[in-house]
């Protein structure tokens, strides 16, 4: 924001030096048609990052309500099963997303889940990924006694399977999608276009008052394109909602 708004103060003071070449009107036309196309340009790219990272954010919402309803299905066969299963569904319990042992502790509940922060360091966690894998295991050693049980027995390991991989693409699509390179042209662009409206402005307070709007516009746009990419941070964060109905569900 403040890089924008640098540049067109630039552009503001320069102006008076112009010789009256640069200040032609063949000149100014020439200038005002390239930044209308550099103008356009950005539009189009940052219409495009929006889409971009809207469509990654509902990606990875669907994901996370995915995750839960797997657990609560995974559940559901292993309470099918009987007793032998219980232990298998009391650490699936503890599976759910955390927060850290010290920060849980001054809670006074370490199986609470804080919110979405929690999410993003959870998930990729090896203590998650232990507790998975014993999951697995305790159900593997799960001997079927009837036709029943030996279909429970495919069915809970496919579940386990699906949960796994709906967690390792969570944990994948937590990070950002765009490069900092990128950001860094775009700043680029803008930096130009806002430079050019500065030289171009009328010196009067309406046009000082539209480049801060159009500056305060970019820059929140730019924002919300940035949150967004950090789908378990911000204000736009994804809700960890299902997560928490999930462990009603578990726990009735």
């Amino acid at each position: 924001m403040l890089i924008l708004l640098g540049s067109s103060t630039v552009g503001l003071f320069v102006r008076p030096f112009l010789s009256e070449a640069h200040k032609s009107r063949e000149t100014t036309e020439f200038v005002q048609l390239v930044v209308t196309m550099l103008v356009t340009f950005v539009a189009v790219v940052l219409g495009l990052l929006t889409s971009s990272a809207k469509a990654s954010f509902d990606r990875v919402g669907n994901e996370l309500k995915g995750l839960s309803v797997g657990r609560i299905q995974l559940d559901r066969s292993l309470r099918e099963w009987g007793v032998e299963a219980d232990p298998a569904r009391e650490l699936l319990r503890d599976t759910r997303p955390r927060s850290s042992p010290a920060l849980a502790a001054r809670r006074g509940n370490h199986r609470s889940i804080s919110g979405p922060l929690t999410i993003s360091g959870s998930l990729g966690s090896p203590a998650l990924g232990d507790m998975l894998s014993r999951v697995e295991l305790d159900i593997r050693r799960l001997e079927p006694r009837d036709p029943m049980q030996r279909r429970l027995a495919g069915t809970s390991i496919a579940q386990l399977e699906r949960l796994m991989q709906v967690r390792w693409r969570l944990v994948e699509d937590s990070g950002s999608s765009i490069s900092t390179p990128f950001y860094v042209i775009l700043l680029f662009w803008l930096v130009v276009v806002f430079a050019s409206f500065g030289l171009s402005a009328p010196r009067n307070l309406l046009s000082y008052a539209a480049i801060v709007l159009a500056r305060l516009s970019i820059a929140y746009a730019i924002f919300v394109i940035v949150d967004l990419d950090q789908p378990f941070d911000g204000i736009f964060a994804v809700s960890s909602q299902p997560l928490r109905d999930a462990l009603t569900q578990l726990s009735q």
